[in-house]
């Protein structure tokens, strides 16, 4: 008897689970009426969007570490200029 109730629980588990999950199945089964690089995409389980989503945000630190870089210097070259011009004045 108590066999029978866990594996009624268990039944019932499974089919909440699938239920949560069906709109998500219902999507994979949509893919294969999209493009080539949707279903490239769904077939490995959208890993490669991971790791596009990862270049993009390591491309953009490293675009503004080298913009702030450059502007960094500027202004240690304007300011050793400007030290220079008042040291001639003086």
């Amino acid at each position: 008897m108590i066999n029978m109730i866990a594996f009624i629980q268990s039944a019932a588990d499974t089919s909440s689970a699938m239920a949560q999950y069906s709109d998500k199945w219902d999507a994979s089964l949509q893919a294969g009426q999209s493009g080539f690089i949707m279903q490239a995409l769904a077939s490995n389980d959208l890993i490669f969007i991971v790791l596009c989503v990862t270049l993009i945000i390591w491309f953009v630190l490293l675009f503004f570490i080298i913009r702030t870089d450059r502007k960094v210097s500027k202004l240690e070259k304007s300011l050793t200029q400007q030290e220079n011009n008042q040291e001639d004045e003086t």
